[in-house]
């Protein structure tokens, strides 16, 4: 039978969100039922409610970035045990069968439906996902992780989206010692990528609005940070980097960007703004640079991503929220006044 669960979440389109009650399907025989301790606040938790992305699915109760214990396990699992530290992602499903799913990359499914996200979704049966600003959740074991021991539950939460997702791209487009990348935001994802660049070995620059989080960048590994708002800035660095990761979710003038990487440069975008995007072609051309694009990672490199934090102790900065906070965080994330993510306690729901 079913199980019921507290949770916190969207009743409509814009509407605050409040307490409410989920149900969560009985674990079945491959399933990992997860007591939550932790919940990341993620802009796109933001997006998702205000329905920035398209029609959506209420009640919603957001969250991707999950971590907590296991509670019970199917009779079929053979990964986890009761108790074990454990984590979930952006996505809870797949096909399991198209190319992609079998390399390892579910998060670009092509079989029907594609990757399943963790909320604002359907399962299966075309019931609602419901995320993890929840008690509980119960999930397959293939789209479950384990949480190294020295990664606290707290900050191995943002580590499942903002972690995996710069991680992914970093690791895809080769930055490692003899790379010169220049980290385009110092937010949420910006201050991990920080972080993950510089222990991957590569010249890290932060290209920001101000020099405000310039301490932050700077301890989290940056070798150089330049305030955005200078125009000296684009003169100065013009034809520098192999690689410029952008982690904005707002709009962005890609143009002046795309002239400060080198010959054969690659401008990666990882942030999702609301609407479209813009860029000419010219500055591609002259340069033989290229703009790409990456999502967040498959289940094998998550896992490989959160040992990796382990081993070279990259955390997120955090801030911890009680449930009655979450309003405010959201209110606060809209406004870029947050250093740098928020993960809610959920104990206090």
């Amino acid at each position: 039978m079913p199980t019921t669960t507290r949770a916190y979440g969207a009743p409509s389109a814009k509407a605050k969100l409040e307490p409410m009650t989920i149900e969560r399907r009985e674990p079945g025989p491959n399933d990992v039922a997860i007591d939550i301790a932790y919940a990341g606040i993620c802009h796109t938790d933001v997006h998702q409610t205000d329905e920035a992305w398209g029609e959506a699915i209420f009640p919603m109760v957001p969250g991707h970035e999950i971590t907590g214990l296991v509670q019970a396990v199917g009779s079929g699992v053979t990964k986890f045990r009761v108790g074990d530290r454990v984590g979930v992602g952006t996505y809870i499903d797949s096909c399991r069968e198209c190319e992609n799913c079998i390399r390892g990359l579910e998060v670009y499914c092509t079989g029907p439906g594609g990757s399943v996200p963790t909320y604002n979704s359907r399962d299966r049966n075309a019931n609602p996902n419901q995320g993890g600003y929840s008690r509980h959740i119960v999930v397959d074991e293939r789209y479950v992780v384990r949480i190294p021991n020295e990664l606290g539950l707290d900050v191995a939460a943002p580590l499942l989206c903002a972690g995996v997702t710069t991680y992914s791209a970093l690791r895809h487009w080769n930055v490692g010692p003899r790379t010169n990348v220049a980290i385009l935001g110092m937010g949420g994802l910006g201050h991990i990528a920080v972080a993950l660049a510089h222990a991957l070995g590569a010249q890290v620059t932060v290209l920001s609005r101000t020099l405000s989080k310039r301490d932050d960048g700077l301890a989290l590994g940056a070798d150089h940070y330049y305030p955005t708002v200078d125009p000296r800035t684009f003169t100065e660095l013009a034809g520098t980097f192999d690689i410029i990761l952008c982690t904005i979710s707002d709009n962005v003038d890609f143009d002046r960007y795309l002239n400060l990487l080198r010959l054969d440069g690659t401008l990666i975008n990882v942030g999702v703004p609301e609407g479209p995007i813009t860029l000419s072609s010219f500055p591609l051309i002259v340069g033989r640079r290229a703009y790409a694009a990456s999502a967040t990672g498959g289940m094998p490199e998550t896992q490989e991503m959160l040992d990796f934090c382990a081993h070279h102790k990259v955390a997120p900065m955090i801030e911890t929220v009680r449930a009655d906070q979450i309003n405010e965080g959201f209110a606060r994330l809209r406004r870029a006044d947050v250093r740098y993510r928020f993960v809610i306690d959920a104990a206090t729901l």
